[in-house]
């Protein structure tokens, strides 16, 4: 049966005007700041990017003609790269993949392409126990890959350990971007843009993007808060999330938001548009809300669109928010969320799939609230911020 709310709705004005002794004992004071501070987070990280140093590494990466590129992570880090690999590919005609740190510590031979190739570990603290015995393992036995750490933590170990190896090179985001909260917000969508860089090495173009960017995020705030912060409040436990290309890592990241912040309240199940066809339509014989990412390619929103179509002839699942430019007036419902986002087509596909990630922040961090839940730790006693150790078996270990 569907959770009902245990407090009142909050809105992001009310949140932010709350004392700090407030927003601590509420437990969403280092979420709400680190959710918000995003816009200004990216302005720092494109002048990162930016810098000589910055590109002249990215640049030798890619000169070195590797044949895959690897992105890897464990839990949001991961939904990193799922965000960047399509966007990777179609940009440098270079096979890019998105594979778990798990599976690559389990299922190395079978997972990881043989050959020269550059492998980009992604990671908010970069302590993780995977993190690190990944790239032990992948130096021993694939020489001829080349290795880029991107992470918000100088001091973790991913960041230090690796000084005087010379096949790893270390993007260091701003210490701000290694957020506190239990769940990553700013972190996650810092380290999309991280990633990004490898797609421009060679212009800079990095501010004009970070100021567009910075523009949408700040818009969703500013006009669609409030919408979100009702539909965090209504009665659900359950909700999808659809997304294709990398608006799908964006659809699981917020999938995990909605889950970690609700502390399992809300299940929540994310799928491609033409997936959802195949079995996971069954989802939606509930009144749950339907959170669409929607792309700026015409070619691949005709399929979003006919799909969302199909759905309310269906009179399938709940309210639906809508994510993208120029959404069609006939796809939106007399109560769905539109969030109408001009421009937004402007940008490459792993940046849109940052701002759609925010709208997934928001409603996560609204409906966690409404639960009577603390963003800042969920779920107490089952998740910590950094995984405990665990032991590392060698089984995958040598060529």
């Amino acid at each position: 049966m569907p959770v009902k709310p245990a407090v009142s709705v909050s809105t992001l004005e009310s949140l932010q005007a709350a004392p700090a002794a407030e927003q601590q004992r509420r437990g969403y004071a280092d979420t709400l700041r680190e959710i918000l501070q995003q816009p200004e987070t990216w302005r720092d990280t494109a002048a990162h990017l930016a810098d000589s140093a910055t590109r002249t590494m990215l640049r030798e990466l890619l000169a070195a003609s590797p044949r895959h590129i690897v992105l890897t992570g464990s839990g949001s880090s991961v939904y990193v790269g799922e965000c960047l690999a399509p966007a990777l590919q179609a940009a440098l005609d270079i096979p890019s993949l998105a594979i778990a740190a798990g599976s690559l510590l389990t299922h190395r031979r079978g997972t990881l392409p043989k050959g020269k190739g550059v492998l980009v570990s992604i990671a908010r603290s970069g302590d993780s126990p995977e993190s690190t015995s990944v790239v032990d393992q992948v130096l021993d036995a694939e020489p001829g890959y080349q290795h880029l750490v991107i992470t918000c933590n100088a001091q973790g170990r991913l960041a230090t350990r690796y000084r005087s190896e010379p096949r790893v090179h270390v993007l260091q985001l701003a210490a701000r971007t290694n957020d506190r909260s239990l769940v990553m917000t700013s972190s996650f969508t810092n380290l999309v843009l991280g990633g990004a860089g490898l797609l421009h090495t060679e212009q800079d173009a990095s501010a004009a993007r970070a100021d567009l960017l910075a523009d949408l995020a700040s818009r969703v705030f500013a006009q669609y808060g409030d919408a979100l912060a009702r539909e965090g409040a209504a009665d659900f436990d359950a909700a999808l999330y659809l997304g294709s290309g990398c608006a799908f890592g964006a659809a699981r990241e917020a999938a995990l938001k909605m889950l970690e912040m609700s502390g399992g309240a809300v299940s929540a199940m994310c799928e491609t548009y033409l997936g959802l066809r195949h079995g996971p339509m069954s989802w939606l014989d509930r009144p749950c809300p339907v959170v669409a990412f929607l792309s700026s390619a015409a070619s691949v929103r005709a399929y979003e669109l006919d799909l969302l179509r199909e759905i309310a002839r269906k009179g399938l699942g709940g309210v639906r928010v809508l994510v993208g430019e120029n959404i069609p007036a006939d796809v939106i419902g007399p109560n769905d969320v539109a969030i109408d986002l001009p421009d937004l087509s402007m940008l490459d596909d792993a940046r849109q799939a940052m701002v759609h990630v925010v709208v997934g922040q928001l409603l996560a961090l609204f409906r966690c609230l409404a639960l009577g839940q603390q963003p800042d730790a969920p779920a107490q006693g089952v998740l910590t911020r950094v995984v405990q150790a665990f032991a590392i078996h060698d089984g995958e270990r040598g060529a």
